[in-house]
């Protein structure tokens, strides 16, 4: 599904579960702490979605080391690498790219489910909900308040680092297109970026790629 969306130059990996071997590398001490007394089911999906990582770093030739988080809370990567990882309700997947050719990396991945009523009244603002009533008449079957959530998740996951600063949720502006494609301006005026998505297999997924 991921590989779809992402760019020539990116490298990503995608996992069901955590059945496979994406589930069964050994962390690295660093990460091992981070788990330390965890329920087993966010150890599992935190061990899963590295393991994705790994696969994608190895693919872009770049050996494995500790995915930690930084001072803004979004894994360190190695150096010349930005990448990205999401994991929700029985998927995983990460995306990397070398620093020379992209200069900030974003996915998210959600369940095709609603949003709850209170999260939506908080996420999606007027103007916003006013651009899916214009732009979605025929796409009904797609929850666009969460899909809206998947592309500003994307976008701050690919925004932040880049500029080294954390923002709120509603610092960007995002207007869907039916054809899988997004628009959006960041909290910092530098001008505008496009994204994709796609909802399929009862998941939404979005990917932000900066040049």
């Amino acid at each position: 599904m991921i590989a779809d969306l992402v760019p020539d130059g990116v490298q990503a990996w995608e996992a069901y579960g955590d059945a496979g071997p994406e589930a069964a590398i050994v962390l690295f001490p660093a990460e091992q702490a981070l788990v330390e007394g965890v329920v087993e089911n966010r150890r599992l999906e935190f061990t899963t979605v590295r393991g994705c990582a790994r696969r994608a770093l190895a693919r872009l030739g770049v050996a494995a080391e500790p995915l930690v988080p930084g001072e803004l809370g979004a894994p360190r990567w190695p150096a010349g690498v930005v990448g990205s990882m999401t994991h929700c309700r029985g998927y995983r997947a990460a995306a990397v790219a070398r620093a020379v050719h992209v200069a900030g990396l974003g996915i998210d991945a959600e369940p095709a489910e609603p949003l709850p009523a209170v999260v939506a009244a908080r996420t999606v603002p007027d103007a916003e909900r006013d651009w899916l009533e214009a732009d979605f008449r025929a796409a009904a079957e797609v929850p666009l308040d969460r899909l809206l959530f998947c592309a500003k998740e994307a976008s701050y996951k690919a925004f932040s680092p880049w500029l080294g600063s954390r923002f709120g949720f509603n610092d960007f502006r995002v207007r869907l297109a039916s054809d899988g494609t997004f628009q959006g301006a960041p909290p910092d005026g530098s001008g505008g970026f496009s994204g994709r998505w796609t909802a399929r297999s009862g998941y939404l997924l979005a990917v932000v790629c900066l040049a």
